[in-house]
């Protein structure tokens, strides 16, 4: 989404209560470089709240997730303190203050007389609209909803929400500011529950239901979500983690928006009054156990499909991502769906309804007649005469399986066929361009025997690749996060790469038993020499955008705020690539690598090989140490790859590529590298 240029830096960030939410919120922009203002009511709320920043990143420092300098450098970026007026020059101020509608008005009227007439006001409410808590200022314009997850500074995602005032600017800048600030911001209407929480909360709710009902108890209900859900924590642990009167508000909420049947359990009132939590000790029955999933699935499919279908609150693929990322599902409600049958999930969803009077099928559940739904992980898009591409898994750093790969296929096409469009811009959404191909897939294919399946995967990834490269219009990759593998053969793929410098290329795959093979033994020796190209390949390092550029792996590298337009006019440039030339001559400060990554590849691994002085020549040296940890077939033939495309054009090195993957992903070393945290190869 286009918007003015932001720079965390220079921007100030607001975030009005310092509890465990707000304190959370605040502390994930100023890890990310923004400049941070916390106010809360009294000096004791404002000790407490940067306490609690202070024993939060201590922990990452003890997990090794933070260096101390990272710490104290988050730290610097925040002040606490009870003056509102210290929101004065804010660009964005967060609300997340407790859930009371009136305060949360008095609050905003109190923020309009005291910040710039350009701030953004979100609210954090999970309980109530947004138009609600804009109506008592004068800018309901620049008021929007910012709905995070708990914990905010570790779970990604976001719900961004647009009220029925709310101007497209303010929506788009507030969308920026999450992506900067490291979120995964999905859009929702203004709307009871937004995304998760309209069928998470009822998710939880009918687990206590069929306790109450004596179905089964709390450590059968557990134990089955567990199973079924295929997540680490059942719905009552759930609770007791986040807080049992969290669920019974939130709950009651619903209830009064929606109807009885998101009307709180009475079960778990008098944990509440109690001040306890769920006792989650007992005898697992696992008879119970198919009761369960029809029940738990029934409810989940039927509000997805009801929020998506009926209701259009947001994106069949924001629901599923929000259900990845914000409750850390393996899958989203219509992927699940997809798995058990849509036909079976409409049964699950019709029982539902016969058990609830204010519960109805969504016709469209029932239209789908049994076929799977359509999910896109690549969504593309038309502007300005530029035909623009995304990947749209960033849960899974925009990994690269047969769907995704087939989706790029049909959709570049659309694209390139597409008259209107001059050019063509590639992307990913989240904090990766592609970070390779799914490793998952892979482990399950050789576990198979079926390595045929991967080899055809990756000779289709190579048709779709050679029509990206032999594309007559200029076709831009931008490189606004790390890529790895297969992202970075995508990326060589392309005609240019245009980089930020959170950009960054690597090929790591000889570090888990195989070879690059869509075309990155290929590519990169055409854009950098076979030289450098061995260092790549063999060593597996990770480029980041500026040393790319100097090497000539990268084409250009602009700030965040110019990325937009940089790759907008490489795309109407109406200038291609038609396949790169070894560079002449050696990249100017990359001569020691070029010399040492000449010599032979046993040289190499045995240390025989004459590095320079100095710190290139310690940096050498940790890379060839690194070397003799690679698995042996996965190098020699890698090496034998790129050596040898300085004597092929590149549709006969592509060829060798693709001849030679049945023979490295059959090796014992390749589903070592790919299941083993720290692989020992044997060359086998």
């Amino acid at each position: 989404m286009a918007t003015e240029n932001i720079d965390p830096k220079n921007t100030i960030i607001g975030v009005v209560g310092a509890g465990n939410m707000g304190s959370g919120i605040a502390q994930k922009y100023a890890t990310e470089g923004f400049q941070v203002v916390v106010v809360d009511i009294n000096e004791d709320a404002v000790t407490m709240g940067q306490q609690r920043v202070s024993d939060t990143l201590n922990e990452g420092v003890a997990r090794k997730v933070f260096t101390e300098a990272k710490r104290d450098a988050i730290l610097d970026n925040m002040t606490f303190t009870t003056d509102k007026g210290a929101l004065k020059n804010a660009a964005l101020v967060v609300e997340a203050i407790f859930e009371n509608k009136e305060v949360k008005q008095t609050l905003f009227q109190e923020l309009d007389g005291i910040c710039g007439e350009d701030t953004i006001l979100a609210t954090n409410t999970s309980s109530f609209y947004v138009d609600d808590v804009a109506e008592k200022t004068t800018r309901p314009e620049n008021v929007i909803g910012l709905h995070y997850f708990y914990h905010p500074a570790k779970n990604r995602l976001v719900e961004v929400i647009k009220g029925k005032a709310s101007s497209d600017q303010a929506f788009e800048k507030a969308w920026a500011i999450q992506e900067l600030s490291g979120k995964t911001p999905v859009d929702s209407k203004d709307r009871p529950g937004f995304i998760v929480n309209r069928f998470f909360v009822p998710w939880l709710n009918e687990s206590m239901r069929l306790v109450e009902e004596g179905v089964a108890n709390i450590a059968t209900v557990e134990a089955a979500a567990k199973k079924f859900f295929k997540v680490g924590m059942g719905p009552f642990e759930l609770m007791n983690v986040t807080g049992v009167p969290i669920t019974l508000h939130a709950a009651t909420t619903l209830g009064e928006e929606l109807g009885p049947f998101y009307a709180p359990c009475d079960l778990i009132r008098p944990i509440v009054e109690a001040k306890e939590n769920w006792v989650l000790d007992g005898d697992v029955d696992e008879s119970a156990f198919d009761a369960i999933r029809d029940r738990l699935f029934g409810i989940t499919f039927q509000i997805a499909a009801a929020l998506v279908l009926d209701e259009e609150v947001c994106s069949l693929e924001d629901c599923d991502l929000g259900a990845r990322v914000g409750l850390r599902w393996p899958k989203g409600p219509f992927e699940m769906m997809n798995d058990l049958g849509t036909d079976k999930a409409l049964a699950l969803v019709q029982a539902i309804a016969d058990r609830y009077e204010d519960v109805q099928v969504p016709a469209q559940l029932g239209d789908q007649n049994g076929n799977a739904f359509s999910i896109a992980h690549v969504q593309s898009c038309v502007g300005d005469g530029v035909g623009y591409l995304q990947f749209n898994r960033p849960d899974a750093m925009n990994a690269l399986n047969e769907d995704v790969v087939s989706q790029l296929g049909d959709a570049f096409a659309a694209l390139a066929n597409n008259d209107e469009v001059k050019g063509i811009v590639l992307s990913g959404r989240g904090k990766a361009f592609v970070a390779g191909a799914d490793v998952k897939f892979f482990v399950k294919q050789m576990k198979k025997k079926d390595i045929d399946r991967i080899v055809d995967f990756a000779a289709n990834g190579q048709k779709i690749f050679r029509q990206i490269d032999e594309c007559p219009k200029p076709v831009v990759c931008q490189l606004d996060g790390l890529s790895l593998g297969g992202g970075s053969e995508l990326a060589l793929a392309c005609d240019y790469i245009i980089a930020t410098e959170k950009g960054s290329l690597g090929f790591p795959e000889t570090g888990i038993g195989i070879y690059p093979g869509l075309g990155g033994t290929q590519r990169s020796a055409r854009r950098v020499g076979v030289n450098l190209a061995r260092w790549l390949v063999l060593s597996g390092e990770t480029v980041p955008a500026q040393v790319a550029l100097g090497m000539g792996l990268v084409d250009e590298v602009v700030s965040s705020n110019d990325l937009a337009e940089a790759v907008k006019q490489k795309a109407l440039s109406g200038k291609t690539v038609a396949e790169n030339s070894p560079p002449e001559t050696t990249p100017q400060g990359f001569e020691d690598w070029h010399q040492v990554f000449a010599a032979p590849l046993d040289e190499l691994l045995e240390g025989k090989v004459t590095l320079p002085e100095g710190d290139n020549g310690a940096k050498l040296q940790k890379t060839i140490k690194r070397l003799g940890f690679k698995a042996p077939i996965a190098m020699k033939a890698a090496d034998e790859l790129v050596r040898k495309s300085a004597g092929w054009d590149l549709a006969t090195g592509l060829q060798a590529e693709t001849n030679g993957l049945a023979m490295v992903f059959g090796s014992e070393d390749a589903l070592t590298g790919m299941t083993s945290r720290r692989p020992e190869f044997q060359g086998k």
